[in-house]
């Protein structure tokens, strides 16, 4: 019979389980990379149990979900998405984002990314979450941020030459964004996310970008 865990009130803190990595093997080393873990973890049972997972080192990333304000529009970006080639039409909607490089912070990244995705330079940000994008097998932690911007002018196409990317801006009324999640055109998670926590926010940037 399966022993449920106890519940954690808000507030207390959690248990720390025991766990030792024993051994990590490549298997994988290219742009990205794969090794084979073996490891040994408490059980909340209390016993001890050795697996062997293997784990996709993906690296942290940042977005950034560009957000007017004044005018109730939301900045999206559309690429092709390699991991969306099951789909008749792999051009994903998405928010600003890259990868975070050695000695970048989460703001320098967002900052870089915002000018060379969306051609907007942007000085402040607030935060919006920080995730494991699939914790099962993959090291991607993710740092949603937003910023608050203004759309007039913005579009066309950007992104790197170099790194063959090719990147549409498209501004969107929040009442056409709402319309894009509900026919499942937005259908990634970042997005999702982040436009989940817009709703949730939406009434109070636009109060505070009054003050401000």
């Amino acid at each position: 019979r399966a022993v449920p865990p106890r519940p954690e009130g808000r507030g207390i803190p959690r248990k720390m389980m025991k766990w030792k990595l024993l051994g990590q093997a490549p298997r994988y080393h290219g742009f990205f990379k794969v090794d084979a873990c073996h490891l040994r973890h408490e059980t909340y049972r209390g016993e001890e149990i050795e697996i062997t997972r293997e784990l996709f080192h993906r690296g942290d990333a940042v977005a950034v979900l560009l957000y007017d304000p004044g005018k109730d529009r939301v900045v999206l970006i559309e690429q092709f998405r390699i991991g969306a080639i099951r789909e008749d039409n792999p051009w994903m909607l998405e928010t600003v984002a890259g990868m975070v490089e050695d000695g970048e912070s989460v703001t320098d990244v967002a900052r870089r990314e915002c000018e060379e995705e969306a051609g907007v330079k942007v000085h402040s940000f607030e935060t919006v979450h920080s995730f494991y994008s699939s914790p099962g097998g993959c090291t991607e932690k993710i740092h949603i941020l937003c910023a608050l911007i203004n759309s007039d002018g913005l579009g066309g196409i950007h992104g790197l030459e170099d790194e063959g990317e090719d990147i549409k801006v498209q501004v969107y009324d929040y009442a056409e964004v709402h319309d894009l999640l509900a026919s499942g055109r937005i259908c990634a998670a970042i997005p999702l996310i982040a436009l989940q926590w817009l709703a949730l926010n939406r009434k109070r940037l636009q109060v505070e970008s009054i003050v401000m």
